[in-house]
């Protein structure tokens, strides 16, 4: 089942680990070397700042923000920014050279998102993340380490996830999905032609959150995108915990989106058969 769309091995895949440590906020190398401003980094944020397709974030990202694309360049991660992939309230996606001139996408997040009442809904109730003050800037960056440890745990699921390469305070660094013609395409934005392989291993890749102790949260056909012959499940940053108190609506919601997507491709499905299918016969890890 799934060739047509690359569903991956699970067993091919390592053993998902207990990532359900506290994740630490507090300051990162990046504040470090944006407190210090040093004559290198002041040179880089110089150049990022007058490049083309950073200009319109002068007034959005911080010193602590550029510092943290320094860090990455430093550490290798990064050797060129490109331009921009895709613009939003929470962050903006740059195509970027990672070494070896591979292509890799730079997801910056904005400190002053103007969602941070909702990424704060998502985070309590995260095991992970007790204890966490009411900072915005602590919210973003834990927001943005949360997402790195979702597609990390993700990809050892056997889901196909942007592979997670480096996480330095708001800023993430992962596998580009796309091509030289642009990034790959939403579901919602193709002519599907097999819509009973696609619908299977979706279901197939939900099930395998679920069972890795992860529920998407916002999955849609807006945010899963067909590439090489395989789905590719986007935007982890707002998946929970199983043990997350809103962890069942979110799993209902994401089965209503999913199955009235292909309820629209002719699909004779149901809400609950997906839910069930989701669920069992595995036994239910937020019930343990």
């Amino acid at each position: 089942m799934g060739n047509e769309y690359g569903l991956i091995d699970p067993d091919s895949t390592a053993t998902p680990g207990d990532e359900w440590e506290e994740i630490d906020v507090s300051d990162t190398e990046a504040d470090r070397i944006a407190r210090e401003r040093d004559r290198e980094f002041s040179q880089f944020r110089e150049r990022i700042t007058d490049a083309d397709q950073f200009k319109v974030e002068q007034s959005v990202f911080d010193d602590a923000t550029f510092a943290a694309l320094y860090k990455l360049v430093q550490d290798g991660h990064v050797d060129a920014f490109g331009g921009p992939i895709s613009t939003g309230k929470e962050a903006n996606v740059y195509l970027a050279l990672g070494p070896d001139e591979t292509e890799v996408a730079v997801k910056v997040y904005r400190i002053n998102a103007s969602n941070f009442r909702q990424m704060r809904d998502y985070l309590e109730g995260d095991p992970r993340f007790e204890g966490l003050g009411g900072k915005k800037k602590d919210v973003v960056l834990a927001w943005t380490k949360k997402e790195f440890a979702n597609l990390r745990r993700a990809k050892n699921a056997g889901v196909r996830v942007p592979e997670p390469i480096a996480t330095e305070r708001n800023v993430l660094v992962m596998e580009y999905i796309g091509d030289e013609d642009g990034r790959a395409k939403r579901l919602g934005e193709l002519h599907v032609e097999n819509p009973e392989t696609a619908y299977e291993v979706l279901r197939e890749y939900m099930r395998r959150l679920y069972a890795a102790g992860l529920v998407h949260g916002d999955l849609s056909e807006y945010n899963v995108v067909f590439d090489d012959g395989q789905l590719v499940v986007l935007d982890l940053g707002q998946s929970v915990t199983v043990h997350h108190p809103n962890s069942r609506g979110f799993l209902e919601r994401d089965c209503r989106n999913v199955a009235a997507f292909f309820r629209r491709q002719g699909l004779e499905i149901t809400d609950d058969e997906l839910l069930t299918f989701v669920t069992e016969p595995e036994p239910d890890p937020s019930r343990e």
